[in-house]
């Protein structure tokens, strides 16, 4: 990615990658195999949220979208409710990572 100048964009856009395929992954392995909570649509819906929200966020910083920060802005709601409720099932690393990323599009969202 050495076409990305700004160092806080390119941070960012790192992070939302990180947390799109964590979530995902996630969601799509762990909590269907755990299943109980890990399944509750609450949990679940948010988890493939982050995960949208991660990829169109990278996806909107990479064409320079004119609207990117107020995407990171939403985009770090929603990893931040993520990390929580993963947090509450013991998901660690995803919860870290959610964190990671809202923390990093907080950042950009300025």
């Amino acid at each position: 990615m050495a076409h990305l100048t700004d160092p806080k964009m390119k941070a960012c856009v790192e992070a939302c990658n990180q947390c799109y395929q964590m979530c995902l992954h996630e969601a799509m392995n762990h909590c269907l195999e755990t299943g109980g909570d890990h399944v509750a649509p609450d949990h679940f819906r948010l988890m493939m949220s982050c995960a949208e929200i991660c990829q169109t966020s990278t996806n909107f910083m990479l064409i320079r979208s004119p609207f990117s920060h107020q995407l990171c802005r939403v985009c770090a709601e929603i990893c931040e409710a993520c990390a929580s409720s993963c947090e509450k099932l013991g998901m660690e690393e995803c919860a870290r990572t959610c964190r990671e990323c809202a923390k990093s599009c907080r950042e950009m969202a300025g």
